[in-house]
Protein backbone atom coordinates (compact mmCIF):
# COMPACT_ATOMS: atom_id res chain seq x y z
CA UNK A 1 0.00 0.00 0.00
CA UNK A 2 1.33 3.58 -0.87
CA UNK A 3 0.87 5.14 2.43
CA UNK A 4 2.44 8.53 0.67
CA UNK A 5 -0.01 8.31 -2.01
CA UNK A 6 -3.14 7.74 0.66
CA UNK A 7 -1.50 10.32 3.07
CA UNK A 8 -1.34 13.38 -0.10
CA UNK A 9 -4.68 12.66 -0.97
CA UNK A 10 -6.37 12.80 2.69
CA UNK A 11 -4.68 16.71 2.43
CA UNK A 12 -7.95 17.43 0.70
CA UNK A 13 -10.35 15.72 2.73
CA UNK A 14 -12.55 17.69 5.64
CA UNK A 15 -12.02 17.05 9.32
CA UNK A 16 -15.68 15.52 9.41
CA UNK A 17 -14.12 13.41 6.59
CA UNK A 18 -11.38 12.28 8.50
CA UNK A 19 -13.36 11.30 11.67
CA UNK A 20 -15.25 9.13 10.05
CA UNK A 21 -12.85 7.92 8.34
CA UNK A 22 -11.15 7.13 11.33
CA UNK A 23 -14.35 5.25 12.94
CA UNK A 24 -14.56 2.76 9.69
CA UNK A 25 -11.00 2.20 10.09
CA UNK A 26 -11.36 1.49 13.80
CA UNK A 27 -13.75 -1.01 13.39
CA UNK A 28 -11.41 -2.47 10.93
CA UNK A 29 -9.27 -2.92 13.08
CA UNK A 30 -11.11 -4.77 16.09
CA UNK A 31 -12.37 -7.01 13.67
CA UNK A 32 -11.88 -10.21 14.92
CA UNK A 33 -11.69 -12.41 11.53
CA UNK A 34 -8.60 -9.61 10.96
CA UNK A 35 -6.81 -10.14 14.48
CA UNK A 36 -6.96 -14.00 13.86
CA UNK A 37 -5.50 -13.73 10.67
CA UNK A 38 -2.58 -11.86 12.14
CA UNK A 39 -2.78 -14.30 15.52
CA UNK A 40 -2.15 -16.98 13.96
CA UNK A 41 0.63 -16.37 12.25
CA UNK A 42 2.73 -15.44 15.67
CA UNK A 43 4.65 -17.44 18.01
CA UNK A 44 6.34 -16.99 21.26
CA UNK A 45 9.97 -16.12 20.49
CA UNK A 46 9.43 -14.91 17.09
CA UNK A 47 11.11 -11.92 16.21
CA UNK A 48 8.50 -9.29 14.50
CA UNK A 49 8.35 -5.33 13.63
CA UNK A 50 5.65 -3.41 14.54
CA UNK A 51 4.71 0.22 14.14
CA UNK A 52 5.21 2.39 17.25
CA UNK A 53 2.76 5.49 16.72
CA UNK A 54 4.46 7.66 19.26
CA UNK A 55 8.14 6.95 17.21
CA UNK A 56 6.52 7.08 13.62
CA UNK A 57 9.03 3.93 12.85
CA UNK A 58 9.53 0.52 13.46
CA UNK A 59 10.40 -1.06 16.33
CA UNK A 60 12.41 -5.14 16.62
CA UNK A 61 10.32 -7.18 19.21
CA UNK A 62 10.52 -10.88 19.70
CA UNK A 63 6.85 -12.02 20.96
CA UNK A 64 6.13 -13.46 24.69
CA UNK A 65 3.21 -13.88 24.75
CA UNK A 66 -0.29 -14.16 22.20
CA UNK A 67 -3.48 -13.00 24.35
CA UNK A 68 -7.17 -12.50 23.60
CA UNK A 69 -6.93 -8.82 21.55
CA UNK A 70 -3.31 -7.91 22.21
CA UNK A 71 0.51 -8.94 21.88
CA UNK A 72 2.62 -8.75 24.87
CA UNK A 73 6.71 -8.41 23.28
CA UNK A 74 10.11 -7.58 24.20
CA UNK A 75 12.14 -4.76 22.59
CA UNK A 76 15.12 -5.87 21.26
CA UNK A 77 16.82 -2.36 21.71
CA UNK A 78 15.97 -2.05 25.86
CA UNK A 79 14.22 -5.66 26.76
CA UNK A 80 10.90 -3.49 28.09
CA UNK A 81 7.89 -5.33 27.74
CA UNK A 82 5.24 -3.54 26.08
CA UNK A 83 1.14 -4.66 25.29
CA UNK A 84 0.63 -4.27 21.54
CA UNK A 85 -2.59 -4.51 19.28
CA UNK A 86 -2.29 -7.26 16.35
CA UNK A 87 -2.74 -4.46 14.19
CA UNK A 88 0.93 -2.92 14.58
CA UNK A 89 2.72 -5.97 13.76
CA UNK A 90 4.36 -5.31 10.23
CA UNK A 91 3.76 -9.51 9.29
CA UNK A 92 4.05 -9.16 6.03
CA UNK A 93 7.74 -6.82 6.42
CA UNK A 94 5.88 -3.99 4.47
CA UNK A 95 7.56 -0.08 3.89
CA UNK A 96 6.20 1.92 6.25
CA UNK A 97 7.91 5.26 5.70
CA UNK A 98 5.94 8.25 4.48
CA UNK A 99 8.07 10.20 1.38
CA UNK A 100 7.15 13.67 -0.61
CA UNK A 101 7.54 13.30 -3.69
CA UNK A 102 11.09 14.65 -5.33
CA UNK A 103 9.30 17.83 -6.87
CA UNK A 104 7.60 19.00 -3.88
CA UNK A 105 10.30 18.83 -1.14
CA UNK A 106 7.93 20.23 1.57
CA UNK A 107 8.91 20.84 4.80
CA UNK A 108 9.33 18.05 7.34
CA UNK A 109 6.66 16.65 9.53
CA UNK A 110 5.61 14.68 12.21
CA UNK A 111 4.12 11.97 9.69
CA UNK A 112 7.71 12.15 7.98
CA UNK A 113 10.40 12.23 11.05
CA UNK A 114 10.79 9.35 12.57
CA UNK A 115 12.40 9.68 16.46
CA UNK A 116 16.37 9.15 15.96
CA UNK A 117 16.61 10.80 12.72
CA UNK A 118 19.12 13.49 12.04
CA UNK A 119 17.97 16.87 11.51
CA UNK A 120 19.24 20.61 12.03
CA UNK A 121 17.42 23.74 12.39
CA UNK A 122 18.58 27.71 13.47
CA UNK A 123 18.61 29.35 16.62
CA UNK A 124 17.79 32.51 17.64
CA UNK A 125 21.33 33.84 17.08
CA UNK A 126 20.65 31.76 13.22
CA UNK A 127 23.24 29.32 14.31
CA UNK A 128 22.84 26.10 12.83
CA UNK A 129 22.30 23.13 15.39
CA UNK A 130 22.58 19.72 14.48
CA UNK A 131 20.81 16.67 16.81
CA UNK A 132 18.46 13.90 16.58
CA UNK A 133 14.43 13.62 17.52
CA UNK A 134 13.81 12.08 20.30
CA UNK A 135 10.54 12.82 21.09
CA UNK A 136 7.68 13.69 18.13
CA UNK A 137 4.58 16.10 19.49
CA UNK A 138 1.53 17.10 18.07
CA UNK A 139 3.33 20.86 16.78
CA UNK A 140 7.50 20.08 17.98
CA UNK A 141 9.45 17.48 17.94
CA UNK A 142 11.87 17.47 20.66
CA UNK A 143 15.46 17.25 19.81
CA UNK A 144 18.67 16.32 21.79
CA UNK A 145 21.47 18.50 19.93
CA UNK A 146 24.68 17.31 19.57
CA UNK A 147 26.01 19.10 22.57
CA UNK A 148 23.53 17.73 24.78
CA UNK A 149 20.78 20.45 24.75
CA UNK A 150 17.30 19.63 24.97
CA UNK A 151 15.01 22.05 22.20
CA UNK A 152 11.13 21.74 20.91
CA UNK A 153 11.29 22.68 17.27
CA UNK A 154 8.23 23.85 15.49
CA UNK A 155 8.34 21.17 12.48
CA UNK A 156 8.57 24.07 9.95
CA UNK A 157 11.66 24.87 10.86
CA UNK A 158 13.49 21.25 10.78
CA UNK A 159 15.96 19.92 7.84
CA UNK A 160 16.59 16.29 7.25
CA UNK A 161 20.59 15.96 7.66
CA UNK A 162 22.53 12.63 6.50
CA UNK A 163 23.84 11.61 9.57
CA UNK A 164 27.45 10.63 9.00
CA UNK A 165 28.37 9.27 12.81
CA UNK A 166 27.01 5.62 11.08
Amino acid sequence: MNYTFIIDELRSASLFDLFRLQAALNLQLEDPARIEQVRRRLRPGMPISYFDEAQNRLIEATVRELRRTRLLVENRHDQKLWSIPFGAVNVDGVETDIRAAVAEQPALSRSRLKVGDAVGFRDRQNQDKYGQVVALNPKTATILTDDQQRWRVAYQFLFSVIDSDE
